[in-house]
């Protein structure tokens, strides 16, 4: 497509949407009256208008139901969770019995790596992305800690090429047959939180589990945001927050995904807790630990319903979308148009002021760019926000913006690109 940089173009595009009205499902937070442009899904999602209802029928359910709302009710919490299973499989490529809500992500990495990371011999090592979100190295670290190693020891990472700013695919799978015979667990992060690059998930899980490693994926950036397949990409374990590209609400509930392939693993430890019994003994109330099948096994404590209900709000509207697979092919076009508008105030302006280090190959990226500017990064996405434009800012030098198919419009970006013409000429005159 070739696009144009005016307003015009924009709202043809967004004539031509499909799926342009699922925006009205979202509440945009606003300033002085005037709504933002919001680009910061990446970071929390937009609240959908119907969390509040879906949360009032669980308080509802409270009310009139209290201890009773277990099993009473149109839609009992001991079985609720299970209504959220159907649709969050297709986000993620799994079968229903391979995933459940629960927890919050890091939690979820520390209880799937209790699994999932059993070092033995001179086979200890965890590979993972260099400069991964903070989160996942101090989990990580404190995991190799548990079992006796020295990070420094135990954990390779893999960085760019000097001067390159994302990594090449060949670089994982080389440095993972390099050190075949000691890694124990590969573990990345679906796609970078910093740079956006989104990792080639079936070359380097074929890679690790050619020399024997489990392979593990935090897709906090991924889920919901690019189509990915664990089932059938054969994926050993994953974990996701929901907050990001799908919109639970700030801290909100975690989902987990365990292959099929390990549900009759009984040679898989875990921590146990009386919420992963098996569901049709579990009131028994006896002693010994046994799992419920599949995903659910892991769980620990009982259904977090509040949450869930909020997470629900947003699958629902994610089932209207078609799933992912819909808000993939307006994902790719929007973010194509950031990337031009970006690019025509470099034009503008006669040099290139704002370097994306995002990858232009749609296929190694999502939602999100990665920006850095050349001279007054922060002063300038300072002005954005004054502008009633959100997107976040990452230390030490990265605007990052995030157009997300599902609630934002060609027309933002649009605008987002004149406002940051006219910010950057006024900040750098």
């Amino acid at each position: 497509m070739k696009f144009e940089n005016n307003l015009a173009f924009a709202e043809a595009l967004d004539q031509a949407d499909d799926i342009k009205d699922l925006r009205q499902q979202f509440i945009f937070p606003k300033h002085n009256h005037k709504e933002f442009i919001y680009l910061c899904g990446n970071s929390l999602g937009l609240q959908p208008k119907a969390a509040k209802e879906v949360l009032n029928r669980q308080l509802d359910n409270w009310a009139n139901h209290a201890v009773e709302g277990w099993f009473d009710g149109d839609e009992p919490w001991m079985y609720y969770h299970k209504e959220l299973k159907k649709l969050m499989a297709p986000i993620v490529g799994a079968l229903p019995s391979e995933v459940c809500p629960m927890n919050t992500l890091t939690v979820n990495l520390h209880l799937l790596m209790v699994s999932f990371y059993q070092p033995k011999g001179e086979r200890f090592k965890i590979i993972m992305e260099g400069g991964a979100f903070p989160s996942d190295q101090y989990a990580i670290e404190s995991q190799v800690r548990f079992h006796g190693f020295d990070p420094k020891e135990a954990i390779i990472e893999v960085f760019p090429r000097d001067g390159e700013d994302i990594l090449r695919t060949e670089d994982i799978v080389a440095k993972i047959e390099e050190n075949r015979n000691e890694i124990a667990l590969v573990l990345f992060g679906g796609i970078n939180y910093y740079t956006g690059q989104w990792y080639d998930m079936e070359t380097i899980t074929k890679a690790g589990h050619s020399i024997g490693a489990i392979v593990g994926w935090d897709l906090a950036h991924a889920a919901g945001n690019v189509p990915v397949k664990l089932h059938d990409w054969d994926v050993d374990f994953a974990c996701w927050c929901s907050y990001k590209y799908q919109n639970s609400g700030p801290g909100g509930i975690s989902g987990i995904f365990v292959h099929e392939k390990h549900f009759g693993n009984t040679d898989l430890n875990r921590f146990a807790g009386w919420w992963g019994y098996q569901e049709n003994k579990r009131f028994k109330m006896e002693k010994g630990f046994v799992p419920e099948a599949g995903a659910d096994g892991w769980q620990i404590s009982c259904t977090q319903v509040m949450p869930m209900a909020l997470y629900h709000a947003s699958l629902q509207i994610f089932e209207k979308a078609g799933f992912i697979e819909a808000l993939r092919v307006k994902s790719i076009t929007l973010t194509k148009y950031l990337e031009f508008v970006i690019n025509q105030v470099n034009i503008e302006l006669g040099y290139q002021q704002y370097r994306i280090i995002t990858p232009e190959d749609f296929n190694s990226r999502g939602a999100q760019l990665s920006i850095i500017a050349k001279e007054q990064g922060k002063p300038i996405f300072d002005g954005l926000v004054a502008n009633h434009i959100l997107g976040d800012w990452r230390e030490p030098n990265v605007i990052r913006l995030s157009p997300v198919p599902l609630y934002n419009s060609f027309e933002d970006v649009f605008l987002t690109g004149q406002a940051l013409m006219k910010i950057t000429k006024s900040i750098l005159k």
